[in-house]
């Protein structure tokens, strides 16, 4: 059983920043990827930023210049140092964990969310 802990979402102004902490603990054999997905009222899940065991990253366009996403390999810790917020960034964010069983067997983790949300 794999569990992901949030924390750091909340509320400010636009133009300001947040710090999203997630960390995975449990039966943890081969992380592949980690990362962040947001859902906005009415809108689908969308992706916010991924981090691979390469180190390799990837960004929304919306968000490429103001979030930077960094991971902790030794803690199963990823973070989202979130800049110039801005308004359409509201909503509630999820944490995403990909990992590999002995059998190869890949599988999705999800976080409970937390949500953000920012002011004009």
């Amino acid at each position: 059983q794999v569990h992901l802990v949030e924390s750091g979402g909340g509320l400010v102004q636009a133009g300001g920043s947040l710090r999203l902490s997630c960390t995975a603990s449990g039966s943890i054999f081969s992380v592949n990827s980690m990362g962040w997905y947001r859902q906005a009222p009415g809108k689908q899940r969308e992706l916010v930023a991924l981090i691979i065991s390469d180190s390799s990253t990837n960004y929304a366009d919306s968000v490429k210049g103001r979030f930077t996403i960094s991971r902790d390999n030794a803690k199963n810790t990823v973070i989202l140092q979130m800049n110039a917020l801005k308004p359409e960034d509201t909503a509630v964010y999820y944490c995403y964990l990909n990992v590999a069983t002995p059998s190869k067997i890949w599988l999705d983790f999800w976080g409970q969310g937390t949500q953000v949300t920012v002011s004009s």
